[in-house]
């Protein structure tokens, strides 16, 4: 409009500024000020006086006033919208396609994405234009024309997802649209990353827009703002990447080490070079912490590429070295304990024995040390209690690692996986007609798989093995000619692995090339996996697992996805759509996937064959809607009028008296300010207040409330809480202070155990910053009850309702953990009273809190079970701060749903058992409180 980027929803409305003319005469016009006249009794009749009254006309300011507040009103009504062209208006009537890349590298800034492609999406309706919507990590889908409204249905449900976009999938639906609709108008918000494997897809997209005759238009950010992640092992250090695809301004930062239960263990700043892609930092900790690492992350990074999971392949092992020869044969350079320990450096905690006389004793004193994988090279037969010991130490999950040599080969030792020939084989010798073998490729189902073994490895001899049935299943790799060079056997919840060449070069080549270290580095990761199949070792390869925790786009772990599916056991890929990143198999032996693979790189994507293309800004592309901000316009005129009004009509100089003429002009801006600004000063109060009491929070106990700006409420709230607070200052010793409103963007919460939020559907979103500061509480120990206060118009099986949608956005930017309804076993439910269920206003709602670890099988049955500390988030939807709410005198103030008279009651004895929880944690759980709980419980 006019070269303004400006344009209308309802244009037509514009045709009353027309009638600004005739208001200006009709408000020209205004009656005669009222006259003051004294009344003294003498002079009424002379006084007066019959004349003629004329009216007197409306000041030029005031006329000016109610003329721009007519003209506000009307452009409010038009709907005036502010850079409408930058995400989907346009002139014609073609479809808009909102392609949105929704990869890991998108969630940095996906509010700032999804706003953008919903304004695109209102654009399109207010042109009453079709719209598509196609998310480049989702499963590929035909992409079809809908109603703007199904559009924005379809936006609300996308999601980050935890892997790299796979573009070039999506190229087929795509196509498939622009010859349905080949002068569609394009919209790709992306995220500035290459996808994963080659990039091709700028380029065939170019070529199917030149072809139909459509337009494009990218919206990105003017760098990428994603970091990411990748951890492997160099050097016996736990080493990280963090990567960025272009230098972003995000040169520095934090990178944390956190264990199971999410405590950080370490921490490592980094710093990006000028114009570097990745920058490297490690972590150097004691064997016992390092192993505990479940985790890490970049600080304040909330996305699934900026964590890395480590699995038990990647904690550092405990190997002991032992050699069988003399103190002659054990030179330093030449003994087959050098070679070892060169090749198992890098990624174990090597040790060998210090004092010891015999083989016996070092066995001994390295199964004293805890060792995780035994090393014994060329070690004979072995006297009972040693053999005694060490069988014991491979059926409790240790692992045997077991090399070829002259004592070995002379003996019979039941310690090895199959059974062997005395003297072994010679290849390549004087006396012999065969020349030295090299190693055949390994088989699919060998641990070995993948590897390639180099042609110039050679083995001079070998301990063969007898042949029998069970030959093939026990054998990991083998010669050219089909002899066993490596068999395993599972014995057992360990592993026997033998060689049947020497650890040094005596018999073979193998340990001066890169597989031998590689060999043994598969070998040694097999130390404690529990998810080891029952039968032969070898088919650990040809095993799968199942997804059991996976994370989300943000990097929150949760409950894997319908369409998670099994991975290898030895699968070390970086995810994808069909195998999200996460933790795989069982909790003692299971693998982890993570959103990129050690050598993985970010890439910036390359928008040079899109040519044709209008590249923008994200920041750019914001779409205003004015007319919140003209209906307040015209209030605040027309507020001003009245006062106007009642100032010259002389009202308000009858007050002279009390307050003088500048008082009042004074009184009445700020009165109109009061009114304009309400929410503000509100907000703005209740944060004092709240921050006064932060204090004396800080002295006492108190339980805290969100201040939702609904007053209704907020009032339950408040008055739940005192009630609640009353039933325990009587009924425990426990004496908390008032309760407390707080903002959960401003007020510290480190200061309350347990803080109530109801929810409220009509409010808007937390902020970010809340949001966020939630979320570390409920890390550091504190809990979070969620209200819904839906349960009277819940249905099972039925669409959520408000406040429940209103719950799942929020709390979908959160790390929520797995939930369950409380069972009956909780020690919620015993923390104070023995309660069964948790009702408040209502009763017919359910309550949910963190699931559980399940009961050891065989373990005795207690009456109270816990987990590790205390639920952070408690979800109900029965109103319990409506049953708690009490008056001052304490009588009820919200009437009870249900029949049961006792409901009041027993919504009492629930909150005192969440504040006794929250305060408590699972001491109750405790054994000593068994035969008091059981004799309560009547068992």
């Amino acid at each position: 409009m006019l070269g303004l980027p400006l344009t209308f929803a309802a244009p037509l409305a514009l045709a009353a500024l027309i009638a600004l003319p005739a208001l200006w005469f009709l408000l020209r016009v205004t009656p005669p000020r009222p006259r003051r006249i004294d009344f003294p009794p003498l002079a009424i009749m002379a006084d007066l006086l019959g004349r003629r009254e004329t009216p007197a006309r409306t000041p030029p300011w005031l006329l000016i006033l109610r003329l721009l507040a007519a003209a506000a009103l009307i452009l409010a009504v038009s709907g005036p919208v502010w850079n409408p062209s930058g995400t989907g208006a346009a002139t014609g009537r073609t479809p808009l396609l909102v392609m949105l890349d929704n990869g890991f590298t998108s969630a940095h800034d996906w509010r700032e994405r999804l706003r953008v492609a919903t304004d695109a999406v209102e654009g399109a309706a207010r042109d009453g234009r079709p719209v598509a919507v196609t998310a480049l990590a989702d499963p590929t889908a035909p992409v079809e024309a809908k109603v703007p409204a199904a559009a924005l249905e379809r936006l609300r449900a996308i999601a980050p997802r935890p892997h790299l976009a796979d573009r070039e999938t999506h190229l087929p639906a795509l196509a498939a649209f622009l010859e349905r609709s080949p002068a569609a108008a394009i919209l790709w918000i992306s995220d500035g990353v290459a996808g994963s494997g080659e990039d091709v897809f700028g380029k065939r997209l170019g070529d199917l827009v030149a072809a139909r005759g459509a337009s494009l238009t990218i919206l990105k950010a003017d760098r990428p703002p994603a970091l990411a992640l990748s951890a492997a092992e160099a050097s016996g250090r736990l080493t990280a990447h963090v990567l960025r695809a272009g230098p972003n301004g995000r040169d520095t930062g934090l990178v944390r080490a956190l264990d199971q239960k999410g405590l950080p263990l370490a921490e490592q700043s980094f710093t990006f070079a000028p114009e570097a892609f990745d920058t490297e930092i490690g972590f150097d900790l004691p064997v016992e912490l390092r192993n505990s690492i479940s985790r890490i992350e970049i600080a304040a990074e909330r996305s699934a590429g900026a964590v890395t999971l480590v699995d038990e392949r990647g904690k550092r092992r405990r190997v002991g070295l032992i050699f069988g020869g003399t103190s002659d044969e054990a030179q330093p350079l030449l003994a087959p304990t050098y070679y070892l320990s060169r090749a198992l450096s890098p990624y174990a905690d090597v040790q060998e024995p210090r004092g010891a006389k015999s083989v016996a004793e070092s066995i001994t004193q390295l199964l004293d040390n805890q060792v995780s994988v035994l090393v014994l090279a060329d070690v004979g037969a072995l006297d009972g209690p040693t053999l005694a010991r060490v069988e014991q130490f491979v059926d409790e999950g240790g692992l045997l690692l077991r090399f070829a040599g002259p004592r070995l080969a002379a003996g019979n030792d039941p310690l090895v996986p199959v059974r062997l020939r005395r003297g072994g084989r010679t290849l390549g010798g004087t006396l012999s007609w065969d020349s030295p073998k090299t190693l055949a490729p390994f088989a699919p189902e060998s641990p070995f798989a993948g590897l390639t073994p180099p042609a110039d490895i050679g083995v001079r001899r070998q301990i063969l093995a007898e042949p029998d049935g069970e030959l093939p299943g026990r054998t990991w790799a083998s010669l050219q000619d089909g002899t066993p060079i490596v068999t395993a056997q599972k014995r057992g919840q360990g592993l026997v692995v033998l060689f049947h060449v020497t650890a040094d070069t005596t018999w073979s080549n193998l340990p001066l090339s890169g597989l031998f270290i590689d060999m043994l580095r598969r070998v040694v990761n097999l130390a404690g996996a529990k998810a080891l199949p029952s039968g032969d070792a070898g088919a650990r390869a040809t095993a799968v697992l199942a997804p059991r925790l996976t994370l989300d786009g943000f990097g929150a772990l949760g409950t894997p996805p319908a369409g998670a599916i099994a991975v290898s056991a030895d699968s070390s890929e970086r995810a994808t759509l069909e195998h999200p990143p996460g933790f795989y198999g069982p909790v003692d032996g299971g693998i982890a996937v993570n959103a990129l693979a050690p050598a993985d790189r970010l890439k910036p994507l390359d928008f040079a064959a899109l040519s044709g293309a209008r590249v923008g800004s994200l920041a750019g592309a914001e779409t205003l809607d004015l007319r919140a901000s003209l209906f307040t316009l015209a209030l605040m005129l027309l507020i001003l009028d009245t006062l106007a009004g009642l100032w010259l009509s002389g009202f308000l100089r009858r007050a002279r008296g009390f307050v003088s003429r500048p008082a009042a002009i004074v009184l009445a801006v700020l009165a109109l300010g009061a009114l304009v600004g309400l929410p503000g000063p509100v907000q703005a109060q209740q944060g004092q207040t709240a921050r006064a009491g932060a204090f004396d929070s800080a002295l006492a106990t108190r339980l805290a409330y969100v201040v939702t700006g609904d007053e209704a409420a907020d009032t339950a709230s408040r008055a739940g809480l005192s009630g609640l607070t009353q039933m325990l200052a009587s009924r425990t010793a426990l004496e908390p202070g008032d309760p407390i409103g707080i903002d959960p963007a401003k007020d510290e919460l480190a200061f309350y155990p347990l803080i109530y939020w109801p929810i409220v559907a009509g409010r808007p979103q937390p902020s970010e910053a809340a949001i966020r500061r939630i979320d570390a509480f409920m890390r550091n120990g504190g809990t979070v009850i969620f209200d819904t206060r839906d349960a009277l118009t819940a249905r099972p099986g039925g669409p959520p309702t408000p406040e429940a949608a209103y719950l799942r956005k929020m709390l979908s930017t959160l790390e929520v953990p797995e939930l369950e309804p409380v069972p009956p076993d909780h020690v919620l439910t015993k923390a104070f009273y023995l309660v069964d269920n948790f009702p408040g206003r209502y009763a017919t709602g359910q309550t949910w809190v963190e699931t559980l670890p399940p009961a050891g099988e065989g373990a005795e049955r207690r009456p109270a079970r816990a987990g590790d500390g205390v639920s952070p988030i408690v979800i109900t939807s029965n109103d319990l701060a409506a049953a708690w709410a009490v008056g001052k005198r304490g009588e009820p103030l919200y009437p009870i749903v249900g029949g049961d008279q006792r409901q009041r009651e027993m919504a009492f004895r629930g909150g005192i058992n969440f504040v006794i929880y929250t305060l408590t944690g699972n001491y109750k759980a405790d054994q000593v409180h068994v035969p008091a709980l059981l004799e309560r419980l009547g068992q």
